[in-house]
């Protein structure tokens, strides 16, 4: 399973709400609610987060066995 907790954390911590990651970034609401459950998204959306936030895929992304 993976798991975006650590997206949230880092989102706060760099001080971008939602609001803004769709204002001025054009990240979509589907894609943020997605993100929101757990659900999955397309790669090049986890490189625009990275890019966004200036970090790598594990410090938003976490794996977990099922």
């Amino acid at each position: 399973m993976i798991k975006y907790d650590k997206l949230w954390q880092k989102l706060e911590e760099k001080e971008i709400s939602q609001n803004m990651l769709m204002r001025e970034y054009g990240i979509s609401s589907s894609v943020l609610y997605r993100l929101r459950y757990n659900e999955s998204v397309s790669m090049y959306t986890i490189d625009k987060l990275c890019n966004i936030l200036g970090c790598d895929i594990g410090d938003i992304v976490m794996h977990y066995r099922d």
